[in-house]
Order: C-alpha cells, then structure tokens, then sequence
C-alpha cells in the first residue's frame, strides 16, 4: 500500500477472536503481507496492496476488518501479534490530531490485481474460491464467538485408530454427535475443535480447525453426527516428545467425553450435485478427510441406486503404506467405483514417489478431465505438496496439447479446482 500522500487510511486488520488459525489468509496472499506466531494472524500495512486475494476464502469473515488510523501510526505487525481482541476505532478528535488534518476523510486504496509472479510459480493463483454450480447451500458460522451460541457440545461417540501403530504419528477416525442441536454440514466444509483448559499465558486456547469426513447425512446415516480424521504427532524430527494441545486432547477423547464445537465453516470446497460430474481427489495424510466424506456420500448414493456417478479418482500420498489412513477401507472399495493411486516417499528400498509422479503416470487419463466442464479437481494437504500437484497438472495439459493459462482460469472461474492446503 501506498501511504505516502494520505494522512488517514484505512487499514487491514484480522479479528483475533473469530479467526481460527487455518492459514488460509496467508497462503492466499500473494505478496507476503499476512503472517502469523503461535497467537495471532495479523497484516502488514506496509506491504498490503489491497488486492483483495484473501478476503473471501477465509471461512469465518476474520480478514474483513479494518480501522481508521493516521498513516503516521498504523498498528505494527508486532502490535497485532500481542492482540486478544481488535482495538475500538479512534475518536475523531483523537484521529484528526494524530494525522495533522482538518478532515477526517479516509483514504482507501483502489484495489490492484495480485501480482504476477516473475519467478517461480504462484500455484494458489489457480485455486478456485466459488463453489461448484451444482453444489448444495452451505452454511457457515452457526456457532462461534461472534454468533448468537457460542459454541455447541458435541459427545464423543467413537474413537477408532486408522493407522498402524508407529512411534512418531499417530491419526484416529474420531466420531461426534450433536445430539438434538441443528447442525447442518456437507462434503468439504470443517468444524473447530476448542480444547478446554488454558495456554502458558493463561488465555483460552484458540480453536483447532478439522476437516469433515463424513458425508452429509452423518458418519452413522440419520444420526445428527459427523467425523473428524486427527493426527497428532508424537515426536519431532530430533525424536522429542510432541504434545499438541488440541490433536492429543481429541486422539485421547473417550467415548461419552464431550467436546465444544463452533462452525460450520467453508463455503467453496464443495462437491458436484449434478448426474455423472467426475471427482479428482489429490491429498496427503489427514487431508483425506475430504476425500474420505465425498467418497462415501457418492457410495451411498450409488448402493441406493440414486446417482448416475461419473468418474471417480483418488491420488492419495503418504510416508509408506503404515502411515496411509483408510488404507485398509480403501481397497475394498469397487474398482469401477474409485480409481486409487497410491504414493509412498518413506518405504525402504524404494525411490522416492509422491502424489504428482503418481499424476505423471496417469496423464492419459487426467488430461480429458481437465477440459472436461463437468470434472472437478480438490487438493488437500500440507502446503508443501501444492505447488508439485498444480504443476503437473499445467504439464499434463501442455503434453496434451491444451493451452495451461486457458485451462487454469476456465478451472478457477468455473469452480473446478480447489485447493486447500495447510
């Protein structure tokens, strides 16, 4: 943003106390202005250029605040680390005499175009924030600080290990009810988990987002409940113990444990309603949460022989095969039903594989997908695997003879393309 002329401005600030720590905002920025520590999610001035890039992914409306301040004393990005809550507006006797005017007219900058990058390559550019046209309504945000419940209590009704045993991870399939409070969630959208107790600072802890992985009627269907998949990591590269708040809290739930709840959130990465669209499923470790609820919404319906399905296709990554969830759920899905690709980049003996060499070796079959309107592409994961998945689709599509630049804009207008990596 561009300061130097304005004595007041308005400036991009995110709300600590809805903001849910997703990492959506800073991944979408394309210039590097939102960072965050281990308390907050906050925006640099200096480098905001108002491109606008984060405002509608974030899940909960966090990122859509500002205040008008002197351009002389914008709130620091270490001011904003420090925050429990925003800071109420300044007076106008007190902004008019910190910015030197007579005026309290308050510059906004023109939205600008996020930049294109020269060097490397900005995979996020690609992803799409609408949600399929055929997509079931959502809704978002029933529950949560600033909605008129502040949460609801859900009771753990399962609690099931998905992986083999190992020393360093350790993912379960976790199942809540809702019991009779409304809470309506589909394929794609995510919940926050609020672990009770306090942090070293003595403050709440803030909520931990968690993908659905059931479908929309329920991990037991006609029952008000829905599942997590949850990781907790046991020991860092170094082999030191690792206690996260927030996954062992829910990897030690017991059956009958209740546990407090906000959401819904998500409103884009949603699955295809229409006869015979096709589903591509990219991701990694927990990101197969997703996957895992459209999988077996489009399972349900196929047994009920209600949906004339078109394709679907699973490329599902891993360190080696032990640490794949639903591994063993997996393979004993149809093959006409689902295409399963499976990558390892941990097992002995053996090269190095990851999802997009996976992709790679079935180019013949991706690439009438990427040009196909009715075929819809979701990625999910840690953000490490983002860049390698888009870039081999780009080459695919090149191989194929089809324009990339063409294909990726169609994919993010058209809602095709989602990508939510963390």
């Amino acid at each position: 943003m561009d300061m130097a002329d304005n004595a007041v401005i308005k400036q991009h600030l995110i709300d600590p106390e809805i903001c849910i720590r997703c990492n959506t905002c800073e991944t979408m920025c394309p210039v590097g202005a939102i960072t965050h520590d281990s308390n907050n999610y906050v925006v640099d001035a200096e480098k905001c250029n108002w491109c606008n890039a984060c405002i509608s992914p974030c899940p909960t409306g966090s990122i859509d605040n500002y205040r008008s301040m002197p351009r002389v004393r914008v709130y620091s990005v270490e001011e904003q680390l420090g925050w429990s809550e925003l800071p109420p507006e300044l007076p106008r006797e007190q902004l008019l005499a910190e910015a030197g005017s007579d005026t309290a007219t308050v510059a906004v900058p023109e939205p600008v175009a996020a930049p294109v990058v020269a060097e490397g390559f900005n995979s996020s550019a690609y992803g799409s924030t609408l949600p399929p046209w055929s997509a079931a309504h959502p809704y978002t945000n029933l529950y949560g600080p600033k909605a008129a419940e502040k949460f609801i209590t859900a009771t753990v009704a399962g609690n099931v290990r998905v992986t083999q045993v190992g020393s360093d991870y350790d993912t379960h399939h976790i199942v809540l009810d809702f019991g009779g409070t409304p809470f309506p969630l589909l394929e794609g959208q995510s919940i926050a988990v609020i672990p009770p107790g306090v942090d070293a600072k003595g403050k709440p802890h803030h909520p931990r987002q968690y993908s659905i992985a059931s479908p929309r009627d329920g991990e037991r269907p006609g029952y008000n409940n829905a599942s997590l998949t949850v990781k907790r990591v046991l020991e860092d590269h170094q082999g030191r113990p690792v206690r996260g708040v927030a996954s062992n809290y829910l990897c030690d739930a017991q059956v009958g444990d209740q546990v407090q709840v906000i959401g819904p959130f998500g409103s884009s990465f949603l699955m295809p309603n229409h006869p015979k669209s096709h589903l591509v499923m990219i991701c990694t470790g927990t990101g197969s949460a997703p996957m895992r609820a459209m999988t077996e919404h489009r399972r349900r319906l196929r047994s009920a022989g209600r949906f004339e399905s078109g394709k679907l296709m699973l490329f599902f990554g891993a360190r080696t095969q032990e640490e794949l969830p639903y591994f063993g759920p997996l393979q004993g899905l149809p093959k006409d039903f689902i295409d399963c690709n499976f990558a390892y980049s941990r097992t002995p003996g053996a090269p190095k594989r990851y999802v997009q060499d996976a992709m790679r070796e079935r180019a013949a079959d991706l690439a009438p997908l990427l040009a196909d309107p009715n075929a819809y592409f979701y990625v999910c994961g840690l953000k490490a695997m983002e860049e390698g998945v888009v870039l081999a689709l780009r080459d695919i599509a090149k191989d194929a003879g089809l324009d990339w630049e063409t294909v990726g804009a169609s994919m993010k207008r058209e809602g095709r393309l989602h990508l939510e990596t963390y």
